[in-house]
């Protein structure tokens, strides 16, 4: 009877065994059969377009300086406010509007002198920088500006910027022009190759490079009343660049 059961408890698990690797084999089967077969690459042809568009300034941002020096600080601050607001009301009186007149920077500093046989640091006085942001609507007005101001009580112009007030038209004009040359090169890169241009896969504007803006900076104590200041736009140049892939399609 044990002998019997022992049989028959063997053949169960002979069948249970049998059962495992049939199902092992099943599963390795229907992995097989899941593995998708490589996708054939699609040829491509990917290029870089530039374009370039011509602006001519008809705006100036100038940033003017006052800077005075005194024995003490209070004074040296008192007598920079009242050139600063000598050179804002000639600014304001030649044109330029309160809105576009904004200080850039204020600052307070001690001169110190070393002292070589006490070997000591000793303050001589302090000087005080305004720093002024003028912007002129019309680049004609510039030269008379700047004028104004250095007669007045500015004695250091920083910079002046010529800017073009269509430049947001200007760089959607010069990006139209860089997808222009990149779907010409690509057209003709696939002329021949001996095939012909697919549909666009992808664009990116690569980056945009603004105008190159003409800057001239003065530093000066005093200036002649018949001295006019000449102020030249001349033209400035705005650049877009793209990046952009389309598919091949082979001649047959």
């Amino acid at each position: 009877m044990s002998q019997s059961w022992n049989v028959k408890r063997m053949g169960r698990a002979a069948l249970g065994v049998a059962a495992f690797l049939m199902s092992l084999g099943a599963a390795g089967s229907q992995a097989k059969a899941q593995v998708a077969p490589p996708a054939t690459e699609v040829p491509q042809i990917s290029v870089t377009g530039t374009g370039e568009v011509r602006v001519t300034p008809d705006r100036a941002l100038a940033v003017l300086g006052v800077e005075t020096r005194r024995q003490t600080a209070a004074q040296a601050a008192s007598e920079n406010a009242r050139q600063t607001r000598a050179v804002i009301d000639a600014v304001r009186a030649a044109g330029v509007l309160a809105e576009d007149i904004a200080t850039a920077d204020y600052s307070v500093s001690a001169e110190q002198q070393y002292d070589q046989p006490t070997r000591a640091t000793r303050i001589t006085g302090y000087v005080v920088r305004n720093t002024v942001r003028v912007r002129v609507l019309k680049l004609e007005n510039t030269g008379a500006v700047l004028d104004a101001a250095l007669a007045r009580g500015a004695n250091t112009v920083h910079s002046v910027e010529l800017v073009s007030s269509n430049l947001s038209v200007a760089r959607r004009e010069a990006l139209a022009n860089a997808v222009e040359q990149a779907k010409a090169d690509a057209e003709v890169m696939a002329r021949a190759a001996g095939g012909t241009l697919g549909p666009l896969v992808e664009m990116s504007v690569q980056e945009w490079g603004g105008p190159v803006v003409e800057k001239m900076v003065m530093r000066t104590m005093a200036m002649a009343a018949d001295a006019g200041t000449p102020i030249a736009g001349g033209q400035q140049t705005v650049q877009a660049r793209v990046s952009a892939r389309w598919r091949y399609l082979p001649g047959r």
